[in-house]
């Protein structure tokens, strides 16, 4: 839901056109490239037939570990987009066809939660494997699919959908809303009788380098990493510059705001009031110690957090700004 109201209209010319991004320290928030976990999957591929490579749909161009290519890449590849839930997929077209243009020719979005688009992952898996010579494994009826990706965009709950779906079971891999629920390459989960196959989830692995201070900051939005790593109010502030951004103003109508602001701190203080979310802090006065009561902007900035991934906040693109590019080059002269 979109709103333009007549005040925000006449404040958007002095609101940021760009975030402030010098001085914030990306290899700080994220861990190393999780070397451990890689030579894990590494070693379990000889009895692998397909991976599925699962990413949040609300980032499709980024945050994707270069190095699963690299050194998974020989086998048949399934990319899954899943919480298209959260995503705004109005140029869904577009973002699969720049996916395509970049190499990835299996793509589909899925809804684990609604186990949405899910039942088209095994024919398709069947068909890549068919397609494919099973090293070592030709006279094998049975199918092995190794499940990759950064942290907490949904592989465990993958698994457990397509147990509903094929086995009518429930789940039998942990889900976590925080990034690290899968710390170990895990024994196989059989997620279909017919055809037979099995699944290995993976612990999520981040790439040794982040790109960029904005993909880490996209990334953390999406949960791939423990919010105290960046702060709360630092991705607070650049949420809630995307969704001025992106003319998502629905932030105003949840939290009863007045109006919409570009200033995190009066944002974060009306948002504490509102929730009573409040601290004591001792101030030093002439006459001794006194306790102040203090809207709590941190409290404030965990709850703005976790209302944005509920999706109560709208669907978002987070990389809008290069599938405008992708539109602007296809209408430009």
């Amino acid at each position: 839901m979109r709103l333009f109201p007549r005040a925000l209209c006449a404040s958007v010319a002095g609101w940021r056109q760009c975030f402030p991004l010098h001085g914030r320290d990306v290899a700080r928030w994220f861990p190393g490239h999780m070397a451990k976990g890689l030579k894990k999957m590494q070693s379990s591929l000889k009895l692998v037939d397909c991976i599925i490579e699962v990413h949040d749909s609300r980032i499709s161009f980024h945050g994707r570990n270069p190095l699963f290519q690299e050194t998974l890449g020989l086998k048949p590849h399934l990319f899954v987009l899943n919480k298209m839930d959260l995503a705004d997929l109005t140029e869904q077209q577009k973002i699969m066809q720049r996916l395509e243009e970049e190499g990835l020719k299996n793509i589909i979005f899925t809804n684990c939660v609604k186990d949405e688009n899910i039942k088209q992952i095994i024919p398709k898996i069947t068909e890549l494997v068919g397609s494919s010579y099973r090293y070592h494994r030709a006279e094998n009826m049975e199918y092995c699919i190794m499940v990759i990706g950064v942290p907490n965009v949904g592989k465990s709950s993958l698994i457990n959908s397509l147990r509903r779906q094929h086995l009518k079971t429930g789940k039998a891999a942990r889900v976590g809303g925080e990034p690290g629920i899968t710390r170990a390459v895990t024994s196989r989960i059989q997620v279909s009788g017919q055809p037979l196959i099995f699944l290995l989830d993976t612990p999520g692995v981040l790439a040794p380098r982040i790109e960029s201070v904005e993909t880490g900051l996209k990334l953390a939005l999406c949960g791939t990493v423990l919010d105290h790593l960046v702060g709360e109010e630092t991705m607070a502030d650049y949420l809630l510059y995307i969704l001025n951004q992106h003319q998502m103003f629905r932030y105003v109508q949840h939290y009863g705001l007045s109006g919409a602001s570009d200033d995190i701190e009066c944002v974060l203080k009306s948002i504490a009031v509102r929730l009573g979310k409040t601290r004591k802090v001792k101030v030093l006065t002439g006459t001794g110690d006194v306790n102040v009561v203090q809207p709590n902007h941190s409290a404030a900035a965990r709850d703005f957090l976790q209302t944005f991934r509920s999706g109560l906040l709208g669907p978002v693109m987070l990389d809008r700004d290069i599938l405008q590019g992708c539109l602007s080059a296809d209408t430009g002269p």
